[in-house]
This record gives C-alpha cells, sequence and structure tokens, in this order.
C-alpha cells in the first residue's frame, strides 16, 4: 500500500495508525474491537486508489472480470477483512481465536511427528498468522514467522510484540530467507517455521510457477530450507469468515531430498503454487497483496 498515503508515521504502515489499531485492539470495548475496523478498511480503501487497482487486478487474476459494482463490493470485502484481521491480530492478550478450524489439521500433526519440524508455506491471506499459535497453543509445537522487515521499525515493534503474546518468535529477515541461521534449528529442534510465498522479497531469488493461467513467481527460500533440514513443507492457508472466526486449510505436505534436480524441485514449486490458487479460488477477497 505504498504510494497513497504520505510517508512518516501517518503512512499506512506508519507507527501512528499501527498503534492506534493496538490500542483499540487491546483496550477497547468489544463493540469498538467487532465493528470499528471495517469502517477504518473503507476509508483507507478510499484513501488509496493504486491499492484498489491492485485488488482489481488480483480479482480479475483469481476468478474472471467482473461488473463495476462487483469489483466495487469486493475491493471493500478485501479491505475490511485485512483491517478487521490486523485489528484481531493485534488484540494480543485476547490469544489466538478460538473460533478457528483447520482442514487437513491430522496431516500436519502426522507430518510433524517424523520429528524433522515442519515449513508452513502460507501467504498474506485472512489470519496467516493464526495456524501456528493455534498448534503451539493445543500441541506444543514452537514456531517462527519468517518475515521481510518493515519499513517502519517502531510499528513493527508493536506487531511483533502481539504475535510473542501467542508464544510466536519472528525473525526478520533483508533479501534472503536463509540468511537467519536459527530456522534450521528450529526445524531440527522439531519445531514450525513459516514464510509466504506470494511475495518475493527483493533480492531474493525465485522459481517460476504458473498461477491462474499467468507466468508467476514464488521465492525460492522455502524450497531450498526444505533441501537442508529434511523437513516437508505443508502449504497452509487461512481465511477470516467473520469475528474472530477462521478457517484453515492445509495441502498434502511436499518433501524434497537434499540433492533433488532442479525439475523436482520446479514440481515442488508449482505444487505450492497450485495450492495457493486453489485457496484463493475459494476466498479471493481474502488475499491482501496491495502492491506488486
Amino acid at each position: 500500500m505504498r504510494g497513497d498515503l504520505k510517508n512518516g508515521i501517518f503512512a499506512a504502515d506508519g507507527l501512528f495508525w499501527r498503534r492506534l489499531a493496538h490500542t483499540g485492539a487491546s483496550r477497547g470495548p468489544e463493540w469498538l474491537r467487532r465493528y470499528s475496523p471495517p469502517l477504518f478498511g473503507l476509508a483507507f480503501a478510499a484513501a488509496m486508489p493504486s491499492a484498489r487497482k491492485t485488488i482489481a487486478a488480483n480479482l480479475h487474476r483469481i476468478r474472471g472480470e467482473g461488473s463495476a459494482v462487483r469489483d466495487a463490493i469486493d475491493i471493500a470485502r478485501t479491505f475490511t477483512s485485512y483491517a478487521s484481521c490486523l485489528a484481531e491480530a493485534l488484540a494480543g492478550e485476547a490469544g489466538p481465536p478460538a473460533g478457528a478450524v483447520i482442514h487437513g489439521e491430522r496431516q500436519v500433526l502426522a507430518a510433524l511427528d517424523e520429528g524433522r519440524g515442519a515449513i508452513f508455506a502460507t501467504a498474506h491471506t485472512g489470519g496467516w498468522d493464526i495456524a501456528g499459535p493455534l498448534l503451539t497453543r493445543d500441541h506444543g509445537h514452537p514456531i517462527v514467522l519468517v518475515m521481510e522487515r518493515e519499513r517502519d521499525a517502531a510499528a513493527r515493534q508493536i506487531q511483533d510484540g502481539a504475535r510473542s503474546q501467542h508464544g510466536v518468535r519472528i525473525v526478520h529477515v533483508g533479501g534472503d530467507e536463509l540468511e537467519a541461521l536459527p530456522l534450521l534449528r528450529q526445524l531440527r529442534s522439531g519445531g514450525i517455521v513459516a514464510l509466504q510465498i506470494d511475495r518475493v522479497p527483493s533480492q531474493a531469488r525465485s522459481v517460476d510457477v504458473t498461477m491462474f493461467g499467468r507466468p508467476a513467481a514464488i521465492p525460492e527460500g522455502p524450497l531450498r530450507l526444505a533441501q537442508l533440514s529434511g523437513a516437508p513443507i505443508l502449504p497452509i492457508f487461512a481465511a477470516r469468515t467473520s469475528y474472530r472466526r477462521y478457517v484453515i486449510r492445509a495441502f498434502e505436505p511436499i518433501r524434497l531430498a537434499r540433492r533433488a534436480p532442479r525439475e523436482e524441485v520446479a514440481k515442488a514449486a508449482q505444487r505450492l503454487a497450485d495450492g495457493m490458487s486453489a485457496f484463493l479460488v475459494a476466498h479471493p477477497t481474502q488475499w491482501f497483496h496491495f502492491h506488486e
């Protein structure tokens, strides 16, 4: 969402708005937490024409061209869902939402029982960071979220603090997801490493895939990490369905040998892209990909 609002603490991803959201989500009454985020989402949508344009392009990729009315409704739903997810993520003391269902949880736990940990390949969708905390709470598997550094360090600290209350540790990286050595140690101890695959960080390597009939790319990092660690990759995505309620879909594990040939790595990358595509088709207004 760059370029629509001014820079500094009043930027869309700046300290002012993040602090305001955190205060309302963590200290405000329930009616405020429930009903105010969609209003902020609509306000940001009105103020961000380039982000609206990007969301419209994403919707057309996922579900095809739509009428102006349908596009307007779905764009509004995307922004309001994003604002609600952000508010619920910042309500740290409330803990992970109780109303979350993981479809495919059994295969996730079976993969973790192998003792090599697991790599969660996820995306910027509704509540993408809640699956790990739920497993940490219910089954005792520690999780590390790997994220590219945000522009505003102070705003980032607010978000990271809320996540840490759920028992989640954050590792911030620059251009290469594997520059952080703790990831291998996390997996070798049987833990979870979660990375997002719908954006390729600057200066990071990528693998070409096809999504919605068009060329696309996903980061190479999760695939390389799987090869180095022997841990399975689990495509896992979340969508917000209502107030503090989410649905999580886990796909079949993907495994790569340390010296897997390039064509096998390419097939694994395409399986990741296919899983993400299938999820987005089912939940098109839950993809918070606001800038190219």
